[in-house]
């Protein structure tokens, strides 16, 4: 039997760039993949930011510091504008990001995000972006009540012990929650 999950805690990654488009997401030349190896993905997410044109690693990347290998992602404004890339939605599940709070989504994008289990908030007051720091502990309240047309709740732990806390909004409906729920629209029955 499955039981629900009602909180998701991690350190926040932060992405503080608007309008990221599916091919800084990742890269068109790296869609020839067609298995689900991890060879394949989750080292190209993000690939021309994480990695310098010799191949090297970019360690001044937020990506590459092990201090934000969390499981939420923050982004500013329009993310995942562009072309409709399914690859660009799959790719931050090998890296284990399981919710992007992002101040809007391109609408084909968070649509992909859904159908791949992801969680796709975005701030129902656009200033709460600006409480999150770089160091904080995020967690999102409130998942076993997940539902449509319902707000959850992230609450911020700060680096210096103090909390804050405010309301996100989604766009799921029921069917959606069932893939989130599920991990992914093929999970789902």
């Amino acid at each position: 039997m499955k039981t629900k999950f009602d909180i998701i805690t991690s350190t926040c990654v932060p992405l503080p760039l608007e309008n990221v488009d599916t091919d800084q997401i990742i890269p068109a030349r790296f869609l020839k993949a067609t298995t689900r190896e991890e060879k394949f993905f989750g080292d190209n997410l993000f690939r021309d930011w994480r990695y310098h044109p010799d191949g090297s690693l970019n360690k001044d990347f937020v990506l590459n510091d092990p201090t934000y290998g969390g499981q939420i992602l923050v982004a500013g404004k329009n993310f995942g504008s562009g072309s409709s890339r399914e690859h660009a939605a799959m790719e931050p599940r090998f890296l284990n990001v399981r919710v992007i709070l992002a101040k809007s989504f391109a609408r084909i994008h968070e649509t992909n995000l859904k159908k791949q289990g992801m969680l796709a908030l975005t701030f129902t007051d656009k200033a709460d972006y600006d409480k999150i720091r770089e160091r904080d502990l995020i967690s999102v309240m409130g998942l076993k009540d997940f539902a449509s047309g319902r707000t959850l709740k992230v609450v911020l732990h700060h680096e210096d012990g103090s909390k804050e806390s405010f309301e996100v909004q989604h766009t799921y409906n029921e069917q959606q929650i069932a893939w989130f729920r599920a991990g992914s629209a093929l999970n789902a029955r």
